[in-house]
């Protein structure tokens, strides 16, 4: 049989196969996505069809929808915290997937401007979320992360309620500027900056509601952040809430605190015995007959009580989490204690075919504090320990006992304690809002084009007041004072960026651009005045502000998914500089190789992870200055400096001194880094080698007389270098259906060195003496070129063979004869050499347990309660008065105060249990409807040290009458359904 040639017919086979691949593009695809191991539906899995952007998202019920182009045979599904799983598409139009729980390199992490996956990184970024956050009475949301973070320091300033802590992240990168980083809540960068009448301006936040905290370490994590990232970035995500059945959730923990330990001074007995053999007949004659621990008497085993409720689910289609928090935490120190009382809302619905992602969030806390008298600390240990607290004979002064000289008050002898706490009054009301919209929006005419808009505030509003009535040791001479303040802080900001991802072949592209503008006013006003001061002070508000706009840009590539290239510029512009110096150019550049990917590692049974990250960049710094450093302006002049114009007293202004060259504080940042895993990721971790180099750093140096209108200026001047290598290992020692066992380790060493100090270099300058202590009214530490910043300035002392120090002996270390101000030198410092963390979580059916230790090594600390009362002449309170002194007198033997003697610097280095936990979950109850966990945690439970001061943890260095931080143990109750 011959067969023709027949064009039609051809034109008709054509036309039905197109017709038929046509109809194969409109195959439709559907299924439910849900969890492997509880079989709980997944509600916003993501769908994509491998090869192409089209994709979808699964619905409240877990179930999806999605078309699949021609030639597509294959669907990626992926969920936060789950492993991505890819199917090949048989003949089936359903495709039902059960997914596993993903591996830690999976995880997604917040990054700024978006988020990545943890396996993807590039630069130094570490990431902590709920369930390994530090349990127990959690007042503030740094304590979250304490000892958990490889180069992250963090030091509670003080053990006063809602007090507020110094976190460095690598040492720190000024001298004058601020070291604290840039914390980012829920999309919106905080100002640092204080708050009248709170103690911990963080302390708004309610650690309860954070879901995740993510620290940005080096330049490639941080460049996106440019002019306010130079001391790293801390991102805090707040929890969410999740399409499904109402969840309620309430917690309360009772917590009762103790004091550790009491600073050695004479009791009665012993101090009746040293005036006897070391005063005057005067001094003898005013001993008492009381035995008064006066320590005792200004401290308490303070209760408090932390109580949380929240609220999720979905509202139909919008997602909702509500909050509402309630702390009442009360200090060691009688009369000192914070009540917060905050809410938050978070809503997170999704428009237009799940394109447009909005979120809201929004979060209110009012802060009421009493704050006490922390002079009582200082006057409680050098008060005379032989006589009574109360004197009713004594109403002048509300009948507590005071030192008097025949029947006047003695005004130079210390202070009744519980009397300085009992009658002064300094209470504050403090409220901050912090909230933001955001909008994500899916441009479905830009296949992987998103653009991203986001809009919030943090506003601030405080005030107080504080008196000292007439009938007060503190009040008399004056017939009392008074005082108040104000404060009102807002802080606006809009960003704006686009969003391009792109798979081309074996190439991956991430891009994103951008524009943000940030406003920053604050008002503040107060006075303190007598009682006798005829009239009052009209004072005038000093306000300020200043604005920041910057553009900034990203852009990802990955190659074959495992070389990855990152770039990053930000250019910012703040009104604090003169306009010739206004702009900064901050840029960074990182790669990362997946040496795991590489096929001859790919099937490793050893390796389950092995990266190379290199990053370098540069930030910049330009907080923690006045707004006006680089301007002439006026400033209102201080309240006893004022003119009587009838209807009171106007405060005058004065000319403020200025450079207008100031500028941009730079940290270049080099960042080389191995992160690995071992035994299917039973043991990971990494290891990060950093060098910043600072210049241009922001300091106050002394100007000529009559080159400036004061004799010190704001400029910029020298430079400092801080390296070191960081150490983190994380082992899942045990991983059964029954039992957990989780081991944590991290290690920092930070070498911190100023390299310049001067405009020109000046080999024989001592440097910048800071560091003020009690006693004489000056410094003892120093800033000086090729030492580490804050190092101590002494004269080394002379001891006999018995090792004890000989009394005003100290090395010539000039060789010239004589002792005086050039045999000084520097020794040692505050700074640690080590940070050291080391923590656990164990878990055995329902049965949990962890514990978080933390170690500082090669950290010193001046003694100067030692120093200051550690003498007989301390004894010696003025107009025949008697103080009570340091017992450290009886291992000196000093008569008068050695005040700049290196005896007083202590090693400070130690170990402390800083927070064990163990819980217990009832989750069988009312059929499994009710889940019910009990919990017991000890916080602060010991210290090691051979320091001998009270606690060796003073980040200053300089150890005067700090508040002391107390234990806590704590009863918590959780009720969720």
């Amino acid at each position: 049989m011959k067969l023709k040639f027949n064009f039609k017919s051809l034109l008709l086979l054509v036309s039905f196969l197109t017709f038929g691949n046509l109809l194969l593009a409109q195959r439709s695809i559907k299924g439910v996505v849900s969890d492997a191991q509880n079989k709980e539906t997944l509600i916003g899995a993501n769908v994509k069809v491998v090869g192409t952007a089209k994709g979808a998202v699964s619905d409240l019920d877990g179930n999806y929808s999605i078309e699949l182009p021609a030639g597509a045979t294959q669907l990626e599904f992926s969920y936060t915290g789950y492993a991505n799983q890819i199917v090949t598409i048989g003949a089936s139009n359903v495709v039902d997937i059960a997914m596993k729980q993903g591996r830690l390199m999976d995880e997604l992490v917040v990054v700024g401007y978006g988020t990545q996956k943890r396996k993807d990184l590039t630069g130094s970024i570490t990431s902590i979320t709920s369930e390994n956050f530090v349990k127990g009475a959690v007042q503030t949301p740094e304590q979250l992360i304490a000892g958990k973070v490889a180069g992250v320091q963090i030091t509670s300033n003080s053990g006063q309620p809602g007090g507020g802590s110094t976190i460095r992240i690598r040492g720190g990168s000024s001298l004058n500027a601020s070291n604290d980083p840039l914390i980012v809540v829920d999309g919106v960068p905080l100002d640092n900056g204080t708050i009248n009448g709170a103690a911990n301006p963080l302390g708004f936040v309610n650690p309860a509601d954070i879901e995740s905290m993510t620290i940005l370490k080096d330049a490639s994590a941080t460049a996106i952040y440019g002019a306010r990232a130079a001391n790293g970035v801390i991102m805090i995500v707040t929890k969410k809430g999740a399409a499904g059945k109402m969840k309620v959730n309430f917690n309360t923990l009772i917590s009762v605190g103790e004091l550790t330990n009491q600073a050695e001074v004479f009791n009665a007995a012993e101090f009746r015995s040293l005036v006897n053999s070391k005063g005057t007949p005067a001094q003898i004659k005013t001993l008492g007959k009381e035995s008064t621990n006066w320590q005792d008497e200004i401290y308490r085993s303070p209760l408090s009580a932390d109580n949380n409720l929240a609220i999720s689910g979905a509202l139909g289609a919008i997602p909702y989490r509500a909050s509402l928090n309630y702390l009442d935490q009360k200090g060691l120190l009688k009369n000192s204690d914070m009540n917060r009382l905050g809410a938050s809302i978070g809503l997170s619905p999704t428009f237009l075919d799940k394109n447009l992602k909005v979120n809201v969030n929004y979060k209110v806390s009012q802060l009421k504090n009493n704050f006490a008298d922390q002079g009582s600390i200082g006057s409680a240990l050098v008060f005379d320990p032989t006589q009574t607290v109360f004197d009713p004979t004594n109403t002048r002064m509300s009948g507590y006992y005071e030192s008097r000289k025949d029947t006047i008050l003695n005004s130079l002898a210390p202070k009744n304690p519980l009397a300085l706490l009992d009658l002064k009054k300094d209470q504050s009301t403090a409220l901050r809002q912090i909230g933001n919209i955001q909008l994500d929006y899916n441009i479905p005419f830009v296949s992987g084009l998103r653009a991203n808009l986001n809009v919030g505030f943090d506003a601030a509003n405080a005030q107080g007041d504080k008196s000292t009535p007439a009938a007060s040791a503190a009040g008399l001479a004056v017939k009392g004072t008074e005082g108040d303040y104000f404060q009102n802080k807002v802080n606006k900001l809009m960003e704006f960026y686009l969003n391009y991802v792109k798979e081309i072949g074996i190439s991956k592209f991430d891009i994103t651009a951008g524009h943000a503008y940030q406003s920053f006013y604050n008002e503040t006003r107060g006075s303190d005045r007598e009682f006798s001061q005829l009239l009052p002070v009209l004072q005038r508000p000093d306000t300020s502000k200043y604005v920041l706009a910057s553009f900034f840009g990203r852009a990802n590539y990955t190659l074959k998914e495992r070389y990855i290239l990152t770039l990053t510029m930000r250019s910012d512009a703040t009104s604090k500089f003169a306009p010739e110096n206004r702009w900064g150019f901050f840029p960074s550049a990182a790669f990362a190789w997946k040496i795991k990917e590489e096929n001859f590692l790919k099937n490793s049974k050893l390796f389950s992870d092995l990266k190379i990250r290199a990053g370098y960049g540069i930030v910049g710094q330009q907080e923690g200055i006045g707004n006006y450093a680089s301007q002439a302006i006026y400033t209102p002049g201080q309240s006893t400096v004022s003119y009587n114009l009838g209807e009171g007293l106007i405060q005058t202004y004065r000319a403020e001194a200025y450079d207008r060259n100031l500028k941009w504080e730079e940290t270049a940042n080099l960042n080389l880094a191995l992160d690995y895993g071992f035994f299917n990721g039973k043991v990971f971790g990494s290891v990060d080698f950093y060098n910043r180099n600072t210049t241009d750093l922001i300091s106050e140096i002394t100007v000529p007389a009559g080159s400036n209108l004061k004799n010190k200026i704001v400029t910029n001047v020298g430079s400092m270098n801080n390296k070191g290598i960081e150490f983190i290992i994380n082992v899942n020692a045990i991983n059964t259906d029954k039992s957990n066992l989780n081991l944590a380790f991290n290690a920092t060493r930070n070498i911190n060195k100023i390299t310049a100090l001067y405009k020109t270099d000046n080999p024989n300058a001592i440097g910048l003496e800071t560091g003020g202590i009690s006693g004489i009214g000056q410094n003892i530490q120093v800033h000086s070129v090729d030492y580490t910043r804050n190092s101590f300035y002494v004269y080394q002392q002379v001891y006999n063979k018995e090792g004890k120090p000989i009394e005003g002996l100290y090395v010539d270390k000039n060789n010239d004869g004589k002792i005086n101000q050039e045999d000084r030198y520097r020794y040692k410092s505050s700074v640690p050499e080590w940070l050291l963390g080391f923590s656990s979580q164990y878990a055995y059916k329902n049965f949990n347990a962890s514990f978080v230790l933390r170690a500082n090594l090669g950290n010193y600390v001046y003694n100067n309660l030692f120093s200051n009362l550690g003498n007989y002449n301390a004894l010696n309170a003025g107009d025949g008065a008697v103080n009570n002194i340091s017992t450290n007198v009886m291992e000196t033997g000093f008569t008068a105060p050695q005040l700049r003697s290196d005896y007083y610097i202590e090693n400070a280095s130690f170990l402390r249990m800083d927070n064990v936990s163990f819980g217990y979950n009832f989750s069988d109850i009312l059929h499994s409807k009710l889940n019910l966990n009990l919990s017991f945690n000890i916080q602060n439970a010991f210290v090691f040290s051979k320091y001998r001061g009270l606690d060796p943890e003073v980040f200053s260095g300089i150890d005067n009458n700090i508040y002391p931080r107390a234990r806590t143990y704590a009863l918590g109750i959780n009720v969720g359904f």
